[in-house]
């Protein structure tokens, strides 16, 4: 009697229950929490150019906010004033916010307040 191995492609399949599959997650970090690296790291190094080629080496990538944020961000802002906010105007944490719900992202940030009241679904990573 012959044991037959069922081909790599066929087991590959199905997925082991054993070991579920991480889902990736990217991250927008909110720009308070590399402005707080700067100020760690800058004492460090002896010119701003040192400090350039340190921050070169972090796995970041910019990104522009898209256009739908913008329409979400006026909301978040709106949202605000009717519950007595005094900005005239919508900080960046409206736009920040926006971008991360728009396109999916979870959000690094150190002002966790703002952006689950404005922003109650958007997944937060608060170190």
């Amino acid at each position: 009697m012959s044991t037959r191995r069922p081909s790599p492609s066929a087991t590959a399949r199905e997925p082991d229950v054993r070991y579920p599959q991480p889902q990736v997650v990217s991250t927008l970090v909110d720009s308070c929490v590399p402005i707080e690296v700067l100020a760690e790291l800058s004492p460090r190094q002896e010119t701003a150019a040192e400090l350039e080629v340190t921050l070169a080496e972090l796995p970041l990538q910019r990104q522009a906010p898209p256009w739908d944020a913008a329409f979400l961000a006026g909301q978040a802002f709106k949202l605000y004033r009717q519950h007595s906010g005094v900005r005239t105007s919508p900080m960046p944490d409206f736009y920040i916010g926006a971008h991360a719900w728009v396109n999916q992202l979870q959000l690094l940030t150190r002002n966790a307040v703002r952006y689950r009241r404005c922003f109650p679904k958007l997944t937060l990573v608060v170190p």
